[in-house]
């Protein structure tokens, strides 16, 4: 009994510390080293996709910035510290979002605290496992394939070209093997419904695989944005070929 009574307090209290509630988010960021009154920016996508748009801004206090809100499904946001190039993408979802920038290389600085950005996170690194061979090779003959053009040797260019491709293709059949299993057994991840619907952006998709993909997913993924392009493309996939001749009318009599 003691020991029910102990983990039902210790409920109360992981439930009591919780900082958000329904609906809402909490990025609590970290920014070590960056002056005070830097200006961080939420940014979004725009309605066409085309460009992205400042939702919110904060400035950074002693090393620190805050930004809440309320969001409904998980997108891709960015965040822009003033002054740098560089963005840092992660995964707006309800939850605490722990984002600490590095100053020193933007494209370094770590996101975690949520489900979709640490698997984000996890997917990338293996990701880029499997790409490494394709930038590998392209650091060690950069000075080689340049040295090439100034000189217009067509016989390096050539050779580099083709070994080049070659490398690409493996690495680009890996990568999509990667993407499908991680969908495969990641059905409650945000990261599978994104690969799904590229999938389907695929002249040569195989729409029942997809489909199968698609049908795993849990239910609140469905109800996101790409889960709704997801089902919406596999409709129109389906569908009879839109603008077939119709079927000649029979001869009057």
């Amino acid at each position: 009994m003691k020991k029910i009574i102990l983990l039902l307090s210790a409920t109360v209290v992981l439930i009591s510390c919780s900082k958000v509630g329904k609906d809402e988010y909490i990025i609590s960021g970290t920014a070590t080293g960056i002056e005070n009154g830097k200006t961080i920016i939420l940014e979004t996508q725009n309605e066409n996709g085309m460009g992205l748009i400042a939702i919110d801004t904060v400035k950074v206090e002693n090393g620190k910035f805050e930004i809440k809100g309320k969001v409904t499904e998980p997108s891709f946001h960015t965040l822009q510290l003033e002054g740098a190039q560089a963005k840092i993408p992660f995964i707006l979802e309800t939850g605490e979002i722990a984002i600490a920038i590095n100053k020193d290389s933007i494209p370094k600085s770590k996101v975690s605290g949520t489900y979709n950005n640490d698997e984000y996170v996890t997917f990338n690194e293996e990701i880029t496992k499997v790409q490494k061979k394709l930038i590998d090779f392209q650091t060690k003959n950069m000075q080689a394939m340049n040295t090439a053009q100034q000189t217009k040797d067509t016989v390096v260019i050539n050779g580099l070209m083709k070994e080049f491709s070659k490398i690409q293709e493996e690495v680009g059949t890996a990568s999509k093997a990667k993407y499908v299993a991680y969908a495969e057994t990641h059905p409650k991840s945000f990261i599978s419904a994104l690969i799904i619907q590229g999938m389907l952006n695929d002249p040569t998709a195989d729409v029942a695989k997809s489909e199968k993909l698609y049908n795993s997913l849990e239910e609140s993924l469905k109800n996101t944005k790409p889960g709704k392009a997801i089902k919406a493309k596999l409709a129109e996939m389906k569908s009879p070929t839109v603008g077939a001749a119709p079927a000649p009318a029979a001869e009057a009599k």
